[in-house]
């Protein structure tokens, strides 16, 4: 049998696995330092802050967003954060939930209380309780959350950017689009990511940073490097310490 006798099948394996692999060698303009999602753990953020504060001084701090819900210190880390102008501070998709249940309680409350939006109305001291349909109480915590926030508080958490960039690392909360330059991905790729972002290395030679998916440990592969490690419930904060042709991996725990 001929090359061009193959079923078409086998010669599509055959390309698929020509594509050269990822093999660009990272090179951010300046050492960066990436965390994962915090989700209301105020205790890790802080010794997080204050570790890289000591070991690394000189990265630049970059958090991949959702900073709020599941964990029960939504506010504090907010607060923390809206006080470090220093810091790079993207938007996750919890924060676009939240962003969703303040302009429409209505419609967007049921889904962002149903993924921790509980916790972090609590830790605002909003609860859920009263008397009315299911769209007026969603009505009447909006209105308490709207307040607990102030207008400075809402602007920050709307005006959060969608990426990041340095030299060939991009910063994303979830995911890009492989096939997509980094200045056309989608508000959805990036917030709640892309089917085929774990399945194809990029070609453009960029890295992406983000968080969205838990993993057992930080980890990079095929040019993504990941950083979430399940704060609200693991107890272990990572970050990525990132400069040109290095990466290291830093966590943060309980006790």
């Amino acid at each position: 049998m001929t090359f061009l006798d193959r079923p078409l099948d086998r010669l599509r394996g055959l390309f698929r696995r020509a594509t050269p692999d990822f093999d660009a060698p990272l090179a951010p303009d300046e050492p960066i330092a990436v965390i994962g999602d915090v989700h209301g753990r105020h205790d890790l953020l802080s010794r997080m802050l204050e570790r890289l504060g000591r070991e690394a001084p000189e990265h630049r701090i970059v958090l991949v967003g959702d900073y709020i819900d599941r964990g029960e210190d939504s506010r504090a880390v907010i607060e923390e954060l809206r006080e470090r102008p220093d810091l790079v501070c993207l938007k996750g998709n919890h924060e676009a939930m939240c962003i969703a249940f303040l302009e429409d309680p209505a419609q967007h409350g049921a889904r962002w209380l149903r993924n921790g939006g509980l916790q972090a109305l609590a830790s605002f001291g909003v609860g859920l309780g009263g008397e009315g349909t299911e769209a007026e109480r969603m009505t009447a915590a909006r209105d308490a959350m709207v307040e607990a926030l102030g207008d400075e508080g809402r602007r920050w958490l709307a005006e959060r950017p969608l990426q990041w960039r340095s030299g060939n690392l991009g910063v994303v909360h979830a995911a890009a689009d492989p096939a997509q330059p980094l200045q056309l991905q989608s508000e959805r790729t990036l917030l709640w990511g892309h089917p085929q972002f774990e399945r194809q290395p990029r070609q453009d030679g960029i890295w992406i940073a983000h968080g969205h998916t838990i993993h057992d440990e930080p980890c990079a592969i095929r040019g993504r490097i990941a950083v979430d490690t399940g704060a609200y419930a693991s107890g272990r904060l990572s970050a990525a310490l990132i400069a040109r042709g290095e990466l290291r991996f830093l966590q943060v725990t309980l006790g």
